[in-house]
């Protein structure tokens, strides 16, 4: 053998050792039901702490509601919540990672397990030796029953025969084979939708004005890849914003009137939403969230009409307010204050010494300071939360696949064998379930073929 020869046996030697080590030490740890289980439970725990903790929220708000003296459960502050992942559990590096070696389980396991268990149930053989019914969980000889009433019998329960002389071979349920391999596709898919959600998906929150075009900007969590979701060619322009209150002056509903436009104005879809009743478009859903007073708008005396920004005030947690400061002056030396606490119309007056003035409507106007101001409008803000996830309609095609499936995997593989020697009927069966009502049938095929026999040996 010549050194090239030598060279090239090893080089094909080596090339086996990868192969070796997938198929006896990695795919079988990998097939592992206990990993599959562990993996599954972990999916379980972190989904639910991304359930239980705000996610993708800002700084601020981790810092104040998860302060770290005194630390929550003894052990859970914003720097443990940021350094874990958990206000974007479902985007680390780690969860995905769950996800990936969860699917790699589910994947080894089915060309390890599952095709060769389907493999085997379609591959049959018949019994021709009568010692070979003693090996079967239940199992018959009858005398003077010919093969074709067993078959007749058989046919009529719908198995699928199959007949070659004396010997005999029935199944039925083959799909409940079926339905173990499609949960495991199903759930592949589900996986698959998860994490390309998670990947290129993004969640965004806007706060605008009735009247105003606005684009996503404000991108509070999203994926390395969210920037193919991104509208280019259009944005969405707030027609009108208003809310419905109920007689006792409660919110019973808001109500957004959105338009998506093109780069060049035209309107390509016009929608009112609430909540519960988003608006979709391009792969984006806009979802009405939230509401606030974006600003009031006033005159001074003869004035053209002056739209002021209104901001939230700090309450300490006692309602929502917003309030303005309007120059009645102008070396703005003096000016009033108004206050409005939603869309009723109503405005609050309060003068620079926070003394309340008075209370006017929208439409009203008021004599202050020597001037007149005409109140015609407080303009509501809507508060939309904006969200793109392209896995969304994969995990729905998983859920509604995982449906069928678990619902074929109870269906019954039941197989039955036969074979007729000299006056003698040899039967017999097994089934993967539903054990009870197989005897059941099989006692019931023995009866009726006795009864069957006894009828023509009468006459």
């Amino acid at each position: 053998m010549t050194a090239k020869d030598v060279f090239l046996s090893k080089l094909s030697d080596w090339g086996t050792v990868p192969q070796r080590f997938l198929r006896k030490e990695l795919l079988p740890v990998l097939a592992d039901l206990r990993l599959a289980i562990i993996l599954l439970l972990a999916i379980a725990l972190f989904s639910i702490s991304g359930t239980v903790l705000e996610q993708g929220q800002s700084v601020a708000f981790y810092q104040a509601n998860y302060p770290e003296d005194p630390a929550l459960f003894g052990f859970l502050t914003w720097k443990v919540i940021r350094f874990l992942g958990l206000d974007h559990v479902y985007r680390t590096w780690w969860f995905l990672s769950i996800l990936i070696l969860f699917g790699s389980s589910l994947t080894a396991c089915t060309f390890t397990r599952q095709l060769p268990t389907l493999k085997a149930a379609r591959r049959w053989n018949y019994y021709d030796q009568p010692k070979q019914f003693k090996n079967l969980a239940l199992s018959a000889e009858l005398k003077d029953v010919p093969l074709d009433s067993f078959k007749a019998f058989l046919e009529k329960r719908r198995y699928r025969v199959f007949q070659e002389g004396e010997k005999l071979y029935a199944r039925r349920g083959i799909v409940g084979r079926i339905g173990p391999i499609v949960v495991h596709a199903s759930m592949l898919i589900i996986l698959a939708g998860s994490i390309l959600g998670a990947m290129t998906g993004f969640m965004a929150q806007e706060m605008v004005p009735s009247g105003n075009l606005f684009g996503i900007q404000n991108i509070i969590d999203a994926g390395p890849f969210s920037e193919s979701q991104l509208p280019r060619d259009w944005a969405v322009r707030v027609n009108r914003f208003w809310i419905d209150y109920t007689p006792d002056g409660t919110i019973d509903q808001f109500y957004s009137d959105l338009s998506v436009v093109d780069e060049q104005g035209t309107e390509r879809d016009r929608q009112t939403i609430h909540v519960n009743k988003p608006l979709r478009y391009g792969g984006v859903t806009f979802y009405q969230a939230d509401w606030g007073i974006a600003g009031v708008r006033v005159r001074i005396n003869r004035s053209p009409v002056l739209q002021l920004p209104m901001a939230q005030l700090d309450t300490g947690g006692n309602g929502r307010f917003w309030g303005t400061w309007v120059p009645t002056k102008p070396d703005l030396s003096d000016g009033v204050s108004l206050v409005a606490k939603d869309l009723q119309g109503t405005v609050l007056i309060y003068n620079n010494q926070g003394e309340l003035v008075s209370t006017v409507r929208e439409g009203m106007s008021l004599e202050i300071n020597g001037v007149t101001l005409h109140v015609d409008e407080v303009v509501g803000s809507t508060g939309l939360q904006i969200k793109a996830d392209p896995g969304i309609p994969i995990v729905y095609l998983g859920f509604g696949l995982l449906m069928v499936s678990v619902l074929m995997s109870y269906v019954s593989h039941s197989q039955i064998w036969g074979l007729k020697e000299g006056d003698r009927l040899y039967i017999g069966g097994k089934t993967n379930r539903a054990k009870v009502a197989f005897e059941r049938e099989v006692v019931a095929a023995i009866e009726e073929m006795e009864s069957e026999g006894k009828v023509n040996n009468e006459q």
